[in-house]
């Protein structure tokens, strides 16, 4: 039996010598290089005790080091838990203590901090630097540099990525062999990649867009990666110019914000884009202005896609054909899509608004131990209720008009409320409060607090920031706390957020 995801990628290599990645500066890793760092890296998990089927947390800054540290978890037939590196400890005790994973990877200087949650999970902290040092990286240096891969079916669990919900805590997803496979060749295939492809990696690696679909479709097209930190407008233009010894980009994949802080870039012309055959922004709607205005300054049609971390990537515009601003194209061969009725599941008419569904070999596996969470969110047929309303037009393309969940998407990262309202509801001197997305230029949508306090009560915006310093995670805080007297209520005594977000999105 194979190891269903790595032989497709170890297939797919077209030359050894080939460069996988290469940092800005010109530091390269061939595939070859890849290929042994990753065998490195399984056996370091193997002494560590991780059997196939085992968790593997990391929370790690992004490096080179955190992709082979993925395909070593493939390869050594373990599931892979990419953490945020902006959760708190207090959040990370939550996944660990419901993955019970056997390992949690981490920077030096979070080991202290994780240590106690990771006792209460059972997992052992394992560093790793950003450099050449730690236990983890000493390990694998001392290991040989080829392993035997471990079997791994379609079906066997490649990943668990925990994903937002509007109601409890996280749940974690799982990402089959099979999902990540078959969705990264579909994209390969349906965005004309080649082994000629140079994309331009500036997206975190903790979550769907930067780890599965941005490195899988390069892994699985023979492709390159031109690997940076962070976003940077000036170093992204300057991976798209011609550098001598080094790799120049043919795609950028990004989130909105990527493209809204790209047209400030006085840099940004059609000279400086015509050497790029692709730009692609997914995790969070594009606004049709700034598909527009990059347009009219690059001359390029920016695709946009979508799909959420239970069911990889669903929808895209077309490669060729016209790129329709505040669409999300079709659905992706092998997929199907239909707009239900949110009660029944009857599928509605062209034009109707109403759930968006999905059925394919794309689709999450279920929600990490809760059966009847995930029974819940699966039809009878097998299609997958997204929580997104949408319509189909007489074209056939796919317009996203809101959520049925109340989901805040800022910045391409998902922001559940609940968990928002919890910790602001917890402090001294509030009664209740009620969080919502307003549109925001730069993220897609700003987090806004709407704040009932006890009479007489001194809580401020700065002390509510300053409670939730190390509660949450930076970009989970609200931008903006309006107080008021009461939140308006339906004759169920449900809050109206809609109400608010017409009296607060001005």
């Amino acid at each position: 039996m194979s190891n269903h995801l790595f032989d497709l990628i170890v297939a797919k290599i077209p030359d050894p010598e080939k460069i996988f990645l290469q940092t800005l500066e010109g530091d390269s890793i061939l595939y070859r290089q890849m290929l042994s760092a990753s065998a490195r890296y399984a056996h370091a998990l193997v002494k560590l005790g991780v059997e196939p089927g085992d968790r593997v947390a990391m929370q790690m800054e992004k490096s080179p080091a955190f992709l082979f540290i993925y395909l070593a978890c493939v390869r050594a037939g373990a599931v892979f838990l990419p953490l945020n590196t902006a959760y708190t400890p207090h959040e990370v005790g939550y996944f660990l203590s419901d993955a019970q994973p056997k390992l949690i990877i981490c920077d030096p200087e979070r080991a202290d901090s994780l240590s106690e949650a990771a006792k209460a999970a059972d997992a052992r902290v394992v560093v790793h630097g950003h450099g050449q040092y730690g236990e983890l990286y000493d390990l694998a240096a001392a290991s040989p540099p080829d392993f035997s891969n471990v079997a791994r079916g379609p079906d066997d669990l490649a990943a668990i990525l925990y994903t937002s919900g509007t109601t409890g805590r996280s749940k974690g997803a799982m990402l089959s062999h099979d999902n990540l496979a078959s969705n990264a060749l579909t994209l390969v295939d349906y965005w004309r990649f080649t082994p000629e492809d140079v994309l331009i990696h500036a997206l975190p690696v903790y979550h769907t867009h930067g780890l599965f679909v941005a490195t899988n479709n390069v892994l699985l097209s023979g492709g390159s990666l031109i690997f940076l930190p962070k976003f940077s407008g000036p170093q992204i233009l300057e991976a798209m110019s011609d550098r001598p010894g080094k790799l120049r980009g043919t795609v950028l994949m990004g989130v909105p914000t990527f493209y809204t802080r790209l047209i400030d870039e006085p840099g940004l012309t059609r000279e400086a884009c015509a050497r790029m055959r692709l730009f692609i922004s997914g995790s969070a709607p594009l606004l049709a202005e700034t598909h527009r205005a990059f347009s009219a300054r690059t001359g390029q049609a920016i695709l946009e896609r979508y799909g959420m971390t239970e069911t990889n990537m669903s929808t895209s515009n077309p490669y060729d054909g016209a790129r329709i601003p505040g669409t999300v194209g079709f659905p992706l061969p092998g997929v199907a899509l239909r707009v239900a009725d949110p009660e029944t599941g009857a599928a509605l008419p062209q034009g109707e608004i109403g759930m968006i569904e999905v059925k394919g070999p794309n689709v999450f596996k279920g929600y990490w131990l809760m059966p009847e969470k995930t029974a819940s969110e699966f039809r009878p047929d097998g299609f997958f209720i997204t929580g997104d309303l949408g319509m189909i037009d007489d074209k056939g393309y796919v317009h996203i008009v809101g959520r049925g969940k109340d989901l805040i998407i800022s910045g391409g990262l998902n922001i559940y409320p609940k968990e928002v309202e919890t910790e602001i509801d917890s402090l001294p001197g509030v009664i209740e409060s009620a969080v919502i997305g307003l549109p925001d230029a730069d993220f897609g949508e700003a987090v806004t607090a709407v704040v009932v306090r006890e009479k007489g009560a001194a809580i401020d915006e700065a002390a509510i920031h300053a409670a939730l310093r190390d509660r949450l995670a930076k970009f989970k805080w609200p931008k903006t706390i309006h107080f008021v007297e009461e939140l308006p209520r339906n004759a169920m005594g449900k809050v109206q957020k809609n109400l608010l977000r017409a009296t607060y999105g001005g």
